[in-house]
């Protein structure tokens, strides 16, 4: 059964699809419709069609330079900064943007196919103090930063007056601001036209959606009013907090615990909102009306945050992952924007609590490799929070406090998302999360900014999440270049807690084959993961042909229970070993205590500046682990990866002695169809062709097909699993023994004939190098 996809307005909101309930998960199959009002996260799919209106995403016609931008952020003359920085100006006018459309299946950026290397320069940021192309520096710069002193004037929270001043000229200036100014305004206009965000007490996942559609609402009625000054956005934003308040047509939550503290995510992002709402129009608001706002934030949210409750906040003590960095985060933004208005001393309490929690609890959810603890997913919501935290500390004290430092690693965090995202979605491995609404990966606009990693800012701002308001004032227009320029194809992630490797053909082609797999421990992940050491996706020929199943229901009784062997959480599908595409050994779930080994290499292929790439015929990379750790009735299991042919194939190598059955488990949206001798499986999705085949099989070997569903002698689950509708596993099932089990992927791709694949020779995993497959 193909994948389906419904259509919907066709000015979208930047956060999600356009449906405000859509499944947020970046997952690759899509579910029948969810109704509305339920736990949307629930379903899993890629976001469904849409008409995609993102600013100028048309792109221009790619014009020609005569030599490149200097390619260091220090430019010594400051003659040649000036006329470095002009040119780099009039490129990007030239030029425009350089994805020319996003794909409506996968919403990817789709760039041209040129080898107009002029066009695509190195990453960097270049050196002016031209007002028209550069942001001026913040004439707040306190020689002392304090927690509790804040900036003089207003707004105070991540966008303060000189930023508002001088964006209407760096909007004129830069194709990419322009088109994120048209799309907000686009959306503001589109919510404008909404009732009041409905109360919804989703199960025990609470008001989340509620909280995360109201901030983002807010964010664009607030930045809309800045650049009009027509007070109608300052109006339908008093009608959205009233109504969050319980003062709106009909009733939001009840007293004294309106915005849900037992599920603190709600209340932190709800208390984001009214921050954002009370700072950003504060010049608006009669003294009645901020009277109102500080006391709804204080009532409803400040004062749960420091109220001593630890069923509500356990997530201060020990949690390295996103609800410590939404939490604070959200609490931290309403202290520091009613701060000095405030007569009860609740906000200067506030922060003396969220700044050295988040530093001790959400600065450390990044690994020393850059992964993020949770999975790719949970990385949006954490690193947002901690991207707005940190951001409205600067801006408003003109200190992040070490919020930003204390992890040295955690600038390696923008590389993590870029190797994490393949041709057509994440390697969204795990949970996925809820809807995200005011959630988006814009998080890399900041920490590029901060941590002068250009390639994060110029790879983000050709994403369809881009355009919103923080982007508005995180982004640094005088970035250039293409963050393609000089990345290598190729990553492995080795903290022992994650074990991961990216591996791809191209940065830019929609094509693209990208293959990613991991192994890691199975347990300190915040509950978010599951039993998947050794599982894998594959994308080739513009779609996924191996995907994930994502998040169950969230509110099936003890998801999160624990990550403990027996724990409940490994009795639905989509968590157990056998949801995963990776070798499952006596019908069994994995042993949480696994501790993988893995090792690697790569050839060490860099794209260009060019879009086109021209893969050397040798150029290669592996990975492989030794997962027996993870298996009970397996006396040695081990796994390799490895592109083959110019990165045009796959090849999977399983080694694999177990004392009882073995099944190597693959699910996919594509149509299977099994050749006679059972040895090689055709797949067909989105009119493109994959053929899978074994290479000397074991005696007995056949590929099979079974529907996503658990085996009838499974345990039986709290309650039942979501169906996987439109998904085939496809299968090798093998008796106890000793195999070597290789499994080639041939995409069929366009131009290329059965005489241009090739056929592996069969070389142990312990002698793989990057020329032990060379013919």
């Amino acid at each position: 059964m193909p994948a389906s996809y419904n259509a919907v307005g066709s000015n979208p909101s930047p956060y999600g699809a356009g449906d405000p309930y859509y499944n947020e998960s970046s997952g690759y199959i899509t579910p029948h419709p969810a109704k509305k009002r339920m736990s949307n996260w629930i379903k899993i799919g890629v976001p469904i069609l849409i008409i995609v209106i993102i600013g100028a995403v048309l792109g221009g016609v790619l014009g020609s330079r005569a030599s490149k931008t200097n390619e260091g952020s220090n430019i010594t003359s400051s003659s040649k900064g000036e006329a470095a920085a002009s040119s780099m100006a009039s490129v990007k006018l030239e030029v425009g943007r350089f994805a020319t459309a996003t794909n409506s299946e996968f919403m990817m950026p789709i760039y041209p196919s040129t080898t107009n290397t002029a066009a695509f320069t190195s990453p960097t940021f270049t050196t002016t103090t031209n007002n028209a192309l550069a942001w001026p520096a913040d004439p707040f710069q306190p020689s002392k930063p304090s927690a509790t002193t804040t900036r003089p004037d207003r707004p105070r929270l991540i966008a303060p007056a000189y930023k508002w001043q001088a964006l209407p000229t760096l909007i004129k200036g830069d194709p990419y601001l322009k088109g994120w100014n048209d799309t907000i305004f686009g959306n503001a206009s589109e919510y404008y036209s909404l009732p009041p965000v409905k109360y919804n007490l989703d199960g025990g996942n609470g008001i989340l959606d509620n909280s995360r559609e109201i901030k983002m609402r807010i964010k664009a009625f607030a930045y809309v009013y800045h650049m009009t000054n027509d007070t109608k956005w300052v109006d339908r934003t008093w009608t959205e907090l009233q109504n969050a308040a319980g003062n709106g047509p009909s009733s939001f939550g009840s007293d004294p615990d309106r915005w849900n503290s037992g599920h603190f995510l709600d209340t932190a992002e709800m208390t984001a909102a009214f921050a954002i709402a009370y700072d950003w129009l504060y010049s608006q608001w009669s003294e009645d009306q901020k009277s109102q706002i500080r006391s709804t934030l204080i009532k409803y949210g400040l004062h749960y945050g420091v109220t001593p409750n630890p069923a509500a906040l356990w997530w201060q003590t020990n949690t390295t992952g996103n609800w410590n960095c939404v939490c604070n985060g959200g609490l931290t933004l309403g202290a520091l924007a009613i701060l000095g208005d405030d007569t009860s001393g609740i906000a200067e309490q506030v922060l003396g609590q969220t700044i050295p929690d988040a530093i001790k609890n959400c600065a450390l959810a990044v690994s020393d490799d850059g992964t993020w603890s949770e999975t790719a997913n949970y990385w949006y919501f954490g690193t947002t929070g901690h991207a707005e935290m940190s951001s409205a500390l600067l801006t408003a004290t003109g200190s992040h406090y070490g919020l930003l430092d204390v992890n040295p690693d955690f600038p390696k965090t923008g590389n993590y998302h870029m190797y994490v995202a393949g041709s057509t979605s994440l390697f969204n491995y795990g949970d996925h999360g809820p809807n995200k609404f005011s959630t988006t990966a814009n998080s890399m606009f900041f920490y590029g900014d901060h941590y002068s990693e250009p390639q994060y800012m110029l790879y983000q701002r050709e994403q369809y999440d881009a355009a919103e308001p923080w982007s508005m004032f995180w982004y640094d227009p005088t970035v250039s270049g293409a963050f393609w320029n000089g990345a290598a194809l190729d990553h492995f992630f080795d903290n022992g807690l994650d074990q991961w490797a990216s591996m791809r053909s191209s940065w830019t082609a929609s094509d693209a084959l990208y293959v990613a797999v991991k192994a890691g421990k199975l347990q300190g992940h915040q509950t978010h993961n599951d039993l998947d050491a050794g599982d894998f996706v594959l994308d080739a020929l513009g779609t996924r042909w191996a995907g994930e199943l994502g998040s169950g229901d969230y509110n099936s009784p003890n998801y999160f229970s624990n990550d403990t062997q027996n724990s409940d959480r490994w009795l639905y599908y989509r968590k157990m070993t056998e949801g995963q595409n990776t070798i499952l050994i006596n019908k069994a779930n994995q042993n949480v205590a696994a501790a993988p080994v893995v090792n690697h290499d790569t050839s060490g292929t860099t794209q260009g500046s060019s879009t086109v790439l021209d893969i050397p015929q040798d150029s290669t990379a592996y990975w492989v682990a030794d997962l027996s750790t993870a298996y009970f009735d397996g006396t040695s299991v081990k796994r390799g990866v490895r592109l083959l042919n110019g990165r045009k194939q796959v090849l999977i190598q399983d080694e694999i002695q177990a004392s009882t059955s073995i099944q190597w488990r693959m699910h996919t949206n594509a149509t299977v169809h099994i050749d006679s001798a059972g040895t090689s499986a055709t797949l067909t999705l989105d009119g493109e062709t994959l053929i899978v085949q074994m290479i000397a099989p074991p005696n007995g070997a056949q590929f099979s097909t079974s529907d996503a569903v658990r085996f009838a002698s499974d345990p039986t689950p709290p309650a039942p699993d979501q169906p996987n509708p439109g998904v085939t596993v496809l299968i090798i099932e093998l008796p106890a023994g000793s195999y070597t089990l290789q499994t080639l992927f041939n995409p069929q791709w366009s131009g290329m004939t059965a005489s241009d694949f090739v056929t592996p020779p069969t070389v142990a995993l312990a002698q793989w190098s990057l020329t032990s497959h060379n013919n």
